[in-house]
């Protein structure tokens, strides 16, 4: 990997060699991210995520403020659709600006360090931390739960087979980029499995001839008075069901030739999973009626319990496989964007390091782990996320801006995929609608959301912006550096090839000069 555009100093609190991940000393031949993740794996990336426990537990978020059948079912299809358009966008950044970190790196590189500091900021402190303790929450509930029939099981146990799943799937992603991948695909099949029985049986219920609310004129029968603020919920909240679609685009330098890989993995991926999305909920409405919809505190059971008679087991074990895929899909990606923020010197540099013989980012993955582990002692998780989740939204409005904005300023810069300007003006138009909306029907948690975010604002300009830290703080934070390498057995990676890294300053380079910033490199 070559050496990006780098702020004045590090989050670590060294200046100049703080944060590339650069090349060894000769510039050549040492250890780098092997590119591992192929088309299935790719696939396998963004669907996993996309499909965590939602669309089995409590897809009635959509139901609820739709109003109706029909509508909750066109607001599926219109917020995949949307999504469709937003992935669109990002692969056109993804093989313009060939760097893992996704969203971080684009935004960096376009609207400079301070932008991007605070999205990563946000996603270091809550998103990434909360999200995976949740996930691994859910999935430990669901296996728990069979051997407390007549209770809930208790709070204790819950959170230390959370942790055991959260260290499990971290060794494994310690170990091998091609393990980790692996275990994707498989727990990825075998959610898509569980759908495709959901969906059959919805077709078998269909040819039944039970489709009652499928029929147009009872479909858009509300079952509450229809609501112009309701409705834009029902579309905040599908759209929220997508979450995951740009995660992909953080792997970006692991893979297999990602400027045919990366749009081929987006288009095959997001209409898959609009498709499961919407015939899914097709299948729920031919066994249960709205109102039990809604009351279900675990739809896919109920579903089952209803229809696969001894079978129902395969329901609850369906939904604690596809949240453990989820947690290891979510643990890949999040510490592939903490590597990217230390490689840019707005982490400590350490976590731009990868293991000299796995070439997995041990330092990155052990801090995504211990972060989701302390999460998993607090109380205020689902809080915090309903905190943060509006920022979250924000961030994807601003990448897609960011690709009219690069669009401007450098017209003739290559790029391998060009889409129409149409497309992301109609995203952020969206975009838009949803985010006033948020701001209308919840300004206190969008205020303290954003309260969160610009707590990085100090923390930017004292660990990164300042250049001339106390050379006492400096050697400390060197020889904890050192400590950690020799511990993890991690080195900086080396450049990519020549080629590449053209490309990658063909990119950055224009954009650092408008900043002010001068590329330097590191030393190993």
């Amino acid at each position: 990997m070559t050496d990006g555009p780098r702020q004045r100093g590090s989050a670590s609190g060294s200046s100049g060699d703080a944060a590339a991940p650069g090349a060894a000393k000769d510039g050549g031949g040492g250890v780098a991210l092997k590119k591992e993740i192929g088309l299935v794996s790719a696939c396998g990336i963004i669907v996993g995520n996309i499909i965590g426990s939602g669309i089995f537990v409590s897809p009635k978020g959509v139901m609820e403020n739709a109003s109706s059948v029909g509508l909750a079912l066109i607001v599926w299809i219109v917020t995949g659709v949307i999504t469709a358009i937003g992935a669109l966008c990002y692969a056109e950044l993804g093989v313009t600006i060939p760097k893992s970190g996704g969203d971080y790196s684009y935004v960096k590189d376009i609207f400079g360090g301070l932008a991007g500091f605070l999205r990563l900021w946000i996603a270091v402190l809550v998103i990434y931390p909360t999200n995976q303790a949740v996930i691994a929450l859910t999935f430990s509930n669901y296996v728990l739960q069979p051997l407390f029939p007549t209770c809930f099981p208790p709070e204790n146990g819950l959170r230390l087979l959370a942790g055991v799943c959260l260290l499990l799937l971290t060794w494994v992603n310690c170990s091998s980029v091609r393990w980790a991948t692996r275990v994707q695909d498989m727990f990825t099949a075998g959610k898509l499995l569980a759908l495709a029985l959901i969906i059959i049986m919805g077709i078998v219920q269909i040819c039944k001839g039970e489709y009652y609310w499928l029929e147009p004129a009872n479909a858009f029968e509300p079952f509450q008075e229809y609501d112009v603020g309701l409705i834009a919920l029902a579309f905040l909240q599908g759209s929220f069901a997508y979450g995951g679609w740009n995660f992909l685009n953080y792997v970006t330098e692991e893979l297999v030739d990602p400027y045919v890989n990366l749009p081929r993995a987006i288009f095959i991926s997001i209409p898959l999973v609009t498709f499961v999305y919407v015939f899914a909920n097709i299948a729920y409405v031919t066994a249960m009626s709205p109102q039990e919809l809604l009351a279900s505190n675990a739809v896919a059971v109920t579903f089952g319990e209803k229809l696969l008679g001894v079978m129902s087991w395969i329901m609850p074990i369906s939904v604690a496989l596809s949240t453990f895929g989820g947690v290891n899909g979510s643990l890949f990606t999040s510490s592939r964007l903490f590597f990217a923020g230390a490689r840019e010197g707005h982490l400590p540099r350490l976590l731009a390091m990868i293991h000299v013989k796995r070439c997995t980012p041990i330092p990155a993955l052990l801090f995504t782990c211990i972060s989701t582990l302390l999460m998993l002692c607090t109380s205020d998780m689902y809080t915090l996320i309903n905190y943060v989740g509006f920022i979250n939204y924000l961030f994807y409005g601003v990448t897609v801006a960011g690709q009219i904005v690069l669009r401007i300023r450098q017209p003739d810069l290559h790029r391998p995929i060009k889409i129409s300007l149409v497309w992301p003006v109609i995203y952020l138009l969206f975009w838009a609608f949803l985010l006033i909306f948020s701001l209308y029907s919840e300004p206190v948690v969008c205020g303290i959301g954003l309260a969160i975010m610009l707590t990085g604002v100090p923390v930017y300009f004292l660990g990164v912006y300042w250049d001339n830290k106390p050379q006492c703080f400096d050697a400390f934070v060197g020889k904890m550096t050192y400590v950690g390498q020799k511990f993890c057995m991690v080195v900086y990676p080396a450049e990519t090839s020549s080629e590449e890294g053209d490309e990658m300053k063909d990119v950055s380079s224009p954009l650092a000069k408008e900043d002010g910033e001068t590329p330097k490199s590191a030393d190993c």
